[in-house]
């Protein structure tokens, strides 16, 4: 499955040191979100550029595109990482999910396997907003690799999606997880979302603060909609990443 990828960084005169491969929402494309993600900005400091790339000219920003495929509930073809019935109750008929999710998973897996000709998984961040970070958690979940950590934006767990592709994975195959440490995650939703509702973000922050191999920082915000809240949400993400990245550099 091929698909265009829209790369940002690392900045001129600045060593490259840690990867994001960030995946965009469902119906959108690489370079549409990416160039709104990137208008995004912090609070501070407020006489100098003070978005992502500004603060982080080491990373090398990694935005793939979701292929084209058909709606079955909309009878046409959009931009989508897999087939859904409903975003406002994602795991509803998860039959329709799961071709499209394993051909996204493996997408993930084949850009993070690209990456680490540059760096090790350890510095490399997987993140995504709404359907992008769904199919991340996925990926996640399937993948042995230790990363720097992960980001998820206005998202959900596509639980019952993930259980049918384990258990046909179990039956043809016996291997096993092995992380090597605690992989950190950043997860933010704003509770006026009327696109995702914030329920799922909080099933999302559960499920994933009920694993072992993970320690989740989770932010609710008042406002912001189906995008990351401004500019607290962006604060809040900046010292994420630049925790992380001290500890990983």
């Amino acid at each position: 499955m091929s698909t265009h990828t829209h790369i940002v960084g690392p900045k001129e005169g600045h060593h490259h040191t840690h990867t994001v491969i960030f995946l965009h929402g469902k119906g959108s494309d690489c370079e549409e979100f990416a160039g709104e993600f990137f208008k995004s900005e912090a609070s501070e400091p407020a006489s100098l550029p003070r978005t992502l790339p500004d603060f982080f000219p080491s990373f090398r920003w990694v935005f793939p595109s979701a292929p084209l495929s058909e709606s079955t509930r909309f009878q046409c073809t959009e931009s989508q990482w897999f087939d859904m019935w409903s975003v406002e109750q994602p795991n509803a008929k998860p039959e329709l999910q799961t071709d499209g999710l394993k051909q996204s998973i493996q997408l993930v897996l084949d850009v993070v396997e690209q990456e680490e000709a540059l760096v090790p998984s350890k510095n490399i961040f997987l993140g995504g907003i709404s359907q992008g970070f769904a199919t991340v958690y996925a990926a996640y979940n399937l993948s042995d690799k230790t990363y720097a950590g992960l980001v998820g934006l206005c998202s959900w767990a596509p639980s019952a999606a993930l259980d049918i592709i384990k258990g046909s994975q179990d039956e043809t195959s016996n291997s096993t997880q092995d992380k090597t440490r605690l992989t950190n995650v950043f997860l933010g939703h704003s509770r006026d979302d009327d696109i995702v509702p914030v329920r799922e973000g909080r099933i999302l922050r559960d499920t994933l603060q009920g694993r072992a191999d993970t320690a989740v920082e989770y932010h609710e915000y008042e406002d912001g909609g189906h995008w990351v809240n401004e500019p607290g949400g962006i604060d809040d993400l900046v010292e994420f990443l630049r925790r992380i990245k001290r500890e990983t550099y």
